[in-house]
């Protein structure tokens, strides 16, 4: 992997993450500025109670522009109502949507504890890039996820 290996590891509700590997919420919103280029592989931590990285997918396209336009141009992929989305952004002067495509679900999660027992890691509030260390790391704690990502990672790293 060269630096387009850069992936991102982004923290979802577990009903969102369960709705993005489905393949029924194709867009994540973010109240501030992703920058992150098409093809970016994501992997998706599920937030409590699952505690665990569950799957991945890549990054389509991002738009960013104030809640208003992102809204408009992804209420219907969003997966989340206009109440939850206003409350979600409420004071934010811009925000993200990702389109996300090819989702993976992992058919063995890798749970936080497992991770942190590696060495140091933490989940982000919102997103946070990951190394080729910290990719290593996964792939090394659940070796089967491991071979899935590597897969996917490969398919997605331009020759």
């Amino acid at each position: 992997m060269s630096d387009p290996e850069r992936a991102m590891l982004l923290s979802v509700h577990p009903r969102f993450a369960t709705a993005i590997l489905a393949g029924t919420k194709t867009v994540e919103v973010r109240r501030q500025r992703v920058a992150a280029p098409p093809g970016t592989p994501v992997l998706l931590y599920a937030t409590a109670p699952t505690m665990a990285i569950v799957g991945m997918a890549r990054i389509a396209s991002v738009q960013v522009a104030t809640p208003r336009e992102v809204w408009s141009a992804s209420h219907r992929s969003a997966g989340i109502t206009r109440r939850e989305y206003d409350e979600y952004m409420s004071g934010a002067a811009q925000a993200s949507g990702l389109s996300l495509e090819g989702p993976i679900t992992f058919e063995d999660p890798v749970p936080l504890a497992a991770l942190r027992a590696s060495g140091p890691f933490h989940p982000p509030q919102s997103y946070r890039y990951l190394t080729g260390e910290d990719l290593r790391r996964v792939t090394e704690v659940a070796p089967a996820t491991g071979a899935a990502l590597r897969g996917a990672l490969d398919e997605l790293t331009p020759a």
